[in-house]
């Protein structure tokens, strides 16, 4: 797979290495599709009040969140590479490793997976398709050395995935 990654980074907040953001997602596509033609994604790292913006405006949630993803609506018959856009809140993502007891580290690369999927059309809606996404998360987590991001410091498991 030849895959090309923009990052922009609007963020105060430090981020990962960008060539860990081309790594994540590059697991993540390399494990989910068996596509192995040019791909295009974008990814801009921003501050509370563009996602809230975002949120408020895409799903109506007026509200941070931890990563949003746009999938490309161009046409199959133009046969362009573009995957989408991934937009990630560094704060919140700082924050809910925190919360969550996670390295950084570990919980931008699942944000950046998680983002990933949903361009390959993964989604978490209902519980099926929620057990489908997680259960490849995880795998491409493993692969990249880093825990399940479902399991908390006391070993259970989380109550949900990122919404």
């Amino acid at each position: 797979m030849n895959l090309q990654v923009d990052i922009q980074n609007a963020s105060a907040e430090p981020v990962p290495d960008e060539d860990d953001i081309r790594s994540w997602i590059a697991a993540a596509l390399g494990e989910a599709s068996d596509d192995p033609g040019e791909r295009e994604v974008s990814v801009r790292i921003v501050d509370e009040p563009e996602m809230t913006t975002l949120n408020g405006q895409y799903r109506n949630k007026p509200r941070p969140t931890n990563v949003l993803s746009f999938p490309s609506d161009i046409p199959a018959e133009l046969e362009l590479p573009l995957l989408g856009d991934i937009v990630i809140c560094a704060p919140v993502v700082r924050s809910e490793a925190a919360e969550q007891g996670k390295t950084l580290q570990a919980h931008w690369a699942h944000m950046t997976v998680h983002g990933s999927l949903h361009l390959l059309g993964y989604d978490h809606i209902d519980d099926d398709e929620a057990e489908l996404m997680e259960a490849l998360e995880t795998r491409v987590l493993a692969g990249l050395g880093l825990p399940c991001p479902y399991l908390t410091p006391d070993t259970t498991v989380s109550e949900h995935p990122p919404r």
